[in-house]
This record gives C-alpha cells, structure tokens and sequence, in this order.
C-alpha cells in the first residue's frame, strides 16, 4: 500500500471534522438574526453584523465586527477558519 497517499473522509466523518474546535466568520445582515437565534431582542434592519458559526454550520454568535466575532472565538479556544 502506498502510503503517501491519503484515505478520503466518508461523509460522517467530514460533517464532524473539526467539533468543538473550529468555526468560520460569515457576514450577515440584520434581517437574518431572528432566523439565527429566535429569542434575539429586535435589531434594526439593514445593518451588516458578522455570525460565528460551529463548523457544523451552528450560529453561535452574532457580533458587530468580524475583528468582534474572531474575538469571541478565541475567547473561547475555537480556530477560525477561512472559506472560499
């Protein structure tokens, strides 16, 4: 067996890739908190907010700066991830 070759993830095993331990930034708008975190206090409409996300794609976080929601992922020992 070659084993510089690697053995692709199934499907279950990518889905938990990274449990607990990394999450990604997404830009949001205001409109879409309520959809997010249904018990969120009203935000006006039409502000740009950032969302920290589990990397199972879990809000965890809504904040008003991408440097803010990185802040809190640190706070609480998650690496950020880019996505493209």
């Amino acid at each position: 067996m070659d084993e510089s070759r690697t053995t692709p993830l199934t499907p279950e095993q990518f889905a938990h890739l990274g449990d607990g331990a990394i999450a990604y930034v997404k830009p949001i708008m205001s409109d879409e908190v309520r959809a997010l975190f249904p018990d969120a206090p009203a935000v006006q409409p039409g502000l740009k907010l950032f969302a920290l996300y589990s990397a199972h794609g879990a809000p965890i976080v809504i904040a008003p700066s991408r440097d803010a929601a990185i802040a809190n992922a640190m706070e609480n020992e998650l690496h950020t991830v880019s996505l493209h």
